[in-house]
C-alpha cells in the first residue's frame, strides 16, 4: 500500500478532482488506482485567500501499475498497515466475571473489549441510562434541581457525553487502538469523516445515541450493566479481590469476582475517599482550573477561516502561552457554535463545561482559559494565597485551610473549594462577568454586543474574586497573549463563566507496568485514575486495560 501525504486541494473539491491529483502524484493513469482511503485531513488557514485542505491518503493501485522511482519521497512511501487485534485469551468463560466500575468512555471501551473476547463483563454505574439522565440533566439546566448522581458528570457515557464530543488525542497509536475506537464509533452512528479528519468530533447529540447503541451490543455480547448502583467497598482473600460490595439506594450486595476496574472518571470524589481508606496507592497530581470565555462565533470564523468558513462551518482554535512567572495557560475542550453549562455533581459547589451539538451552529464559541496548578499552589497548607483568595468578611471559605501535601485528595479539596465560592458568587446560578470589567474589577451589569449561550441559570458576578491574585494574574496575560494570535479574543465585552475545575483527575491511582494497582485484582483505568484526558484518551486505555485483564487470563 502507498501513503502520499502533504496533498493539498482546494475545500471545494471533488473526488473525481482528488482522484486525478493523486494520480498525477504517482505519474499513473487514473483508472490503475484501486481504493483511496483518506486517513488524515487538516485544513490549512494560513492563507485566507487560499484556504485548503490538506491530505494523508492510503492508496491502492493495479497489479499492473508501473509508478516511476523517483516519485517516492519523505511524502510517498510505501506501508505497511497495523490492525488493532485483542490478545489471545483462554477460559473467558470460565472465569468470574470482571466487574468495571464506571461507565464512561474507559470503563465503555473496557467493557466492549472485553465482551467481544466473550467474558462476559458487569458494568457499574453510580448514575443512570443515558435518555433518563438527559431528562436529569435538562431539568437541571430548566429547574435547577440537581440530582448529584445523575448530572453533567455522572450517568452513562460519563463526563465527555455532555461536551463537543471531540474525538483527537495526542497518543503515539502504534497498536491501532485510536483507529479502533474511531471505527467502533462509526459503527454504532457517528460520521465516517472522525476517521480521518484532524480534529474530530461527535457532538452530545449524536453521542447520546452512540453510548446506548454501545451498551445494547455489550448486552446482547453478555455482558450486563447495574445502573444507579455505587461501589462501597471490597472483598479480599489472602490479599486477592474476592468481590466487590454495591449499593443501590439502602439494598447493599456482594458480587463475587476476581478482577475489578476503576473507570470511576475524574468527579467521582467520594470513591477517591473510599480507596483511600481502604489503602489503594494514590497521589496527587497537577491539572488546571480557569474561567469558560465567550465569543461570536462569527468573529472567530472570520479570523480562522475567512470567507472559507461559509464551507468549512463553524471554526475551532487551540491557543497556549507562557507567563512571566513561568506558568501555562492554554484554551481547553474548544467548543465551536457551543454552550456554556452547569455542569455541577455537588450540593452548593458549581462548576462549568462546554458542550456542542454536532452540527455546531450555536451562536457562540466558547473554551476554558485555564491556568497551570501544581501540589505547590494547593498543597501547602499555610498560605492563604495559594489557590483560593480569602477575603476577611463575607467570604464563605474564610479560614479554610489546605490538606498537608501528603494528603493525595488536596487537589480534590482545592476544586471543591472553589466550586464552593463560585456557588456562594453567582448565588447557585453560573457566575458571569465581562472580561473588561474582569480586568478593572468591576461586576458587570449587563451584557455587550452579544448574549451568553449558556445552559442553566447565570447571574453577573465577581469572577476577578475567585482567584489567588497569582493566577488571576496569569489568567489576564493569557487573553493578552491570545489577542495576538486573535485579534478581538480580548475584547472587553467577551463573556467570562465560572468555574472550569474539572479539566482532568486531580488524583492518579498508582499502577504498575500489568496496569493493576497495589491491591491485586483491581485496575485503575482512564481519566478518574489520573491515566487520560478526554474521550479518546480514556477510551484508548479502556482497551490498554482490556488487553491486560486477557493476558493475565
Amino acid at each position: 500500500m502507498i501513503r502520499l501525504q502533504q496533498l493539498k486541494m482546494p475545500i471545494t473539491h471533488t473526488e473525481e478532482q482528488l482522484r486525478q491529483k493523486v494520480a498525477s502524484c504517482l505519474k499513473i493513469p487514473a483508472d490503475q488506482i484501486v481504493q483511496m482511503e483518506r486517513i488524515r485531513r487538516s485544513v490549512d488557514a494560513r492563507k485566507k485567500s487560499a484556504v485548503c485542505y490538506v491530505y494523508t491518503l492510503d492508496v491502492t493501485v493495479t497489479k499492473t501499475a508501473r509508478i516511476p522511482k523517483k516519485v517516492y519521497s519523505n511524502n510517498v512511501m510505501f506501508i505497511s498497515k497495523t490492525e488493532y487485534r485483542l490478545p489471545e485469551h483462554r477460559g473467558a468463560q470460565a472465569r468470574p466475571r470482571p466487574v468495571i466500575v464506571g461507565c464512561g468512555p474507559a470503563g465503555l471501551f473496557c467493557a466492549y473489549a472485553l465482551s467481544l473476547a466473550g467474558c462476559r463483563p458487569v458494568v457499574v454505574e453510580r448514575g443512570k441510562t443515558v435518555q433518563e439522565r438527559r431528562q436529569d440533566v435538562e431539568r437541571f439546566w430548566r429547574d435547577g434541581v440537581l440530582n448529584p448522581q445523575s448530572n453533567v458528570q455522572f450517568g452513562e457515557g460519563g463526563a465527555g457525553t455532555f461536551s463537543d464530543g471531540k474525538l483527537n488525542t495526542l497518543i503515539k497509536d502504534e497498536k491501532g487502538r485510536g483507529r479502533m475506537v474511531l471505527k467502533t464509533f462509526v459503527s454504532f452512528g457517528a460520521p465516517e469523516q472522525i476517521l480521518y479528519d484532524a480534529k474530530p468530533h461527535i457532538g452530545t447529540d449524536l453521542l447520546l445515541v452512540i453510548v446506548e447503541r454501545m451498551r445494547k451490543a455489550i448486552e446482547q455480547a453478555g455482558g450486563s450493566f447495574l445502573f444507579e448502583t455505587c461501589l462501597s467497598g471490597f472483598c479480599w482473600e489472602k490479599d486477592r479481590l474476592a468481590g466487590v460490595l454495591l449499593r443501590k439506594g439502602e439494598k447493599q450486595q456482594q458480587l463475587e469476582t476476581d478482577t475489578a476496574v476503576l473507570a470511576i472518571g475524574h468527579s467521582a470524589r467520594d470513591t477517591f475517599a473510599l480507596l483511600k481508606e481502604q489503602g489503594f496507592q494514590m497521589e496527587a497530581k497537577s491539572f488546571a482550573v480557569g474561567l469558560r470565555v465567550e465569543h461570536p462565533q462569527q468573529m472567530i470564523d472570520d479570523r480562522q477561516y475567512g470567507d472559507a468558513a461559509k464551507v468549512l462551518g463553524a471554526a475551532p482554535y487551540k491557543l497556549s502561552q507562557q507567563t512571566k512567572s513561568g506558568r501555562g495557560v492554554y484554551t481547553f475542550c474548544m467548543c465551536p457554535g457551543g454552550y456554556v453549562v452547569n455542569a455541577s455533581s455537588e450540593p452548593r459547589m458549581l462548576a462549568v463545561n462546554g458542550m456542542s451539538m454536532s452540527q455546531r451552529d450555536g451562536a457562540n464559541a466558547n473554551s476554558a482559559v485555564i491556568v497551570t496548578v501544581t501540589q505547590e499552589d494547593f498543597g501547602q497548607s499555610e498560605d492563604p494565597s495559594c489557590g483560593v483568595r480569602f477575603q476577611q468578611q463575607g467570604d464563605p471559605l474564610c479560614g479554610v485551610r489546605f490538606q498537608q501535601q501528603e494528603d493525595p485528595l488536596c487537589g480534590v479539596r482545592f476544586q471543591q473549594q472553589l466550586e464552593q465560592k463560585a456557588f456562594a458568587l453567582g448565588g447557585g446560578r453560573i457566575p458571569q462577568q465581562l472580561f473588561g470589567d474582569f480586568a478593572r474589577q468591576k461586576e458587570s451589569s449587563g451584557y455587550g454586543s452579544f448574549a451568553s449561550a449558556a445552559k442553566g441559570a447565570t447571574a453577573f458576578a465577581p469572577l476577578h474574586t475567585l482567584f489567588a491574585p497569582a493566577l488571576t494574574q496569569a489568567f489576564l496575560e493569557g487573553m493578552e497573549g491570545f489577542e495576538r494570535r486573535i485579534p478581538g479574543f480580548a475584547r472587553a465585552d467577551c463573556i467570562l463563566s465560572g468555574v472550569e475545575s474539572r479539566t482532568s483527575s486531580p488524583v492518579r491511582i498508582v499502577r504498575n507496568d500489568a496496569y493493576l494497582s497495589n491491591k491485586n485484582g483491581v485496575y485503575p483505568c482512564g481519566e478518574g485514575a489520573g491515566y487520560a484526558g478526554g474521550i479518546m484518551s480514556a477510551a484508548i486505555d479502556g482497551l490498554k486495560v482490556a488487553e491486560a485483564i486477557l493476558a493475565n487470563s
